[in-house]
């Protein structure tokens, strides 16, 4: 932690949570924004599905490689540099796509504006943890997750607006503009919260023997399994959206929002009891109050998909439940891994993101497009992804040495 952290930030904490929960919105507002469009896009640019899904998958992948550097280079040359270079470059992948005129391009320019949206929620992990001690951590995270899960709701919404009204490329327009205010916002009002003598040299061979370290303990790739793959339960019916959605349930793009409404609201009602949980009852507890709830929902769900024809009406319930017991234990699970490494917590968020990221682009790229036509496909995928996360968090707590970890001591 910052030990001048008291004067760096001086308005009320909630308001350094916005600013934070903004730098991590430009990942999901590149992604639902112009899901509503993707049939229109596909046939603007003469794309086959398969085409049109990898604008999805190379986001993704563009996304987990390049989380593997921002972290570790705020380490070294603060946390502000990253953010506002991450988000020039944003803003300029972003206008690549709404320039682009065949699919090809639109692909590079997806994959550039994934390398660039991680630098937003990797740093801005790290910059909680240099300004707060655990406890309050937990709560400022948990109010991050709350504010950031307003923008998954509103994104269908302006993408599918932008598309009826206009055209598919008015919605990197959009985005253009959202990377404009945040380079504006950060520029103004983002302190630099890497303390002097916590900055780490940068040496290509100390990045190197730290990522080995750190990808080589087996305790943190469990907590990373833990907090990243379960999401994937949810994500995965946001990647399938315009099939799920468009065709299982039979709703129009500009119905697309009432999906994200139940999936973000149970994400910010997790989030909000996350913070309150925070300090009242053992880390560990909360984490298995949330697998318990993801795994009671996901066999509820494999068990209505093989009785009941898919409807919006007890889908869309179920997955905002799942994403309700997520988001209660991810906040917890997130802090346990930034403290594996508290000398770099930059590196840590780094290393952490580009699992879960690559877990997201293989389930965008391989997963989605084999399950996707199917609900009961659907359900049995999710219901596998947050076993492996549970299995990951149940080798973690019987770990000798848990109860004295950085959370509980």
């Amino acid at each position: 932690m910052n030990p001048d952290a008291g004067s760096l930030w001086r308005a009320p904490r909630w308001t350094l949570a916005v600013l934070l929960a903004c730098l991590g919105m430009v990942g999901p507002f590149s992604i639902d924004t112009y899901l509503p469009a993707f049939s229109g896009i596909a046939r603007a640019l003469d794309a086959t599905p398969l085409q049109m899904q990898q604008t999805l998958s190379s986001y993704l992948l563009g996304f987990a490689v390049m989380n593997l550097f921002h972290g570790a280079l705020s380490d070294s040359f603060g946390r502000r540099p990253v953010v506002l270079w991450g988000m020039v470059v944003f803003t300029l992948a972003s206008l690549g796509c709404a320039l682009a005129s065949t699919i090809g391009e639109l692909v590079f320019w997806r994959t550039v504006q994934g390398m660039s949206a991680g630098a937003g929620i990797v740093v801005s992990r790290a910059i909680i943890r240099d300004m707060f001690p655990p406890s309050e951590a937990q709560r400022v995270m948990s109010q991050v997750t709350i504010f950031f899960g307003v923008a998954p709701a509103i994104a269908p919404m302006v993408g599918g607006v932008l598309f009826v009204h206009l055209d598919w490329h008015a919605i990197f327009w959009f985005l253009v503009l959202v990377g404009l205010a945040l380079v504006v916002a950060n520029w103004r009002l983002l302190p630099e919260t890497l303390h002097k003598s916590q900055a780490q040299p940068f040496h290509v061979g100390s990045l190197m023997r730290g990522y080995w370290q750190l990808s080589t303990s087996r305790r943190f790739l469990l907590l990373c399994l833990a907090s990243g793959i379960p999401f994937n339960g949810m994500f995965l019916y946001v990647l399938a959206a315009p099939v799920f959605l468009g065709e299982h349930l039979q709703l129009g793009p500009t119905q697309f929002f009432w999906f994200f409404c139940f999936s973000i609201g149970g994400i910010m009602g997790g989030a909000w009891l996350s913070g309150r949980l925070a300090g009242k009852i053992k880390p560990r507890h909360q984490i298995r109050h949330g697998f318990l709830i993801m795994l009671l929902v996901s066999l509820l769900n494999v068990a209505l998909n093989l009785l009941l024809p898919p409807s919006p009406f007890w889908a869309l319930p179920v997955i905002g439940a799942f994403a309700f017991g997520w988001a209660l234990m991810v906040p917890v699970v997130t802090l346990l891994v930034l403290d594996q490494a508290p000398d770099r917590r930059g590196m840590a968020s780094s290393l952490q993101a580009c699992i879960g990221s690559a877990a997201n682009g293989l389930v965008a790229g391989v997963v989605v497009p084999l399950v996707m036509h199917s609900t009961l496909a659907l359900a049995l995928a999710s219901l596998a992804t947050m076993t492996i996360g549970l299995v990951a968090w149940i080798k973690v707590k019987h770990e000798v040495g848990y109860a004295t970890g950085p959370q509980e001591s």
